[in-house]
């Protein structure tokens, strides 16, 4: 599963990183977003999910947020 580190990325470039590593896999893979508290772990979520990706966790850490997605059809 590839981790893309999306920490110390403001809005909405952290949004367009995101959606640029999905570009890099598949349909049906998993990715994990390492995401600032705020508006980075309010955002980015949401508007994957809008882009018609599964979110299939959100956990926090040691102040960060670790998002778990699988790529949906685009």
């Amino acid at each position: 599963m590839a981790i893309v580190d999306l920490r110390g990325v403001s809005c909405p470039t952290n949004f367009v990183k995101a959606k640029l590593a999905l570009e890099m896999i598949d349909v049906g893979e998993t990715v994990e977003f390492l995401l600032d508290d705020g508006e980075p772990v309010k955002n980015v979520p949401r508007s994957l999910k809008a882009e018609g990706h599964k979110l299939l966790g959100l956990k926090e850490e040691e102040g960060y947020y670790r998002l778990t997605l699988e790529k949906g059809e685009e």
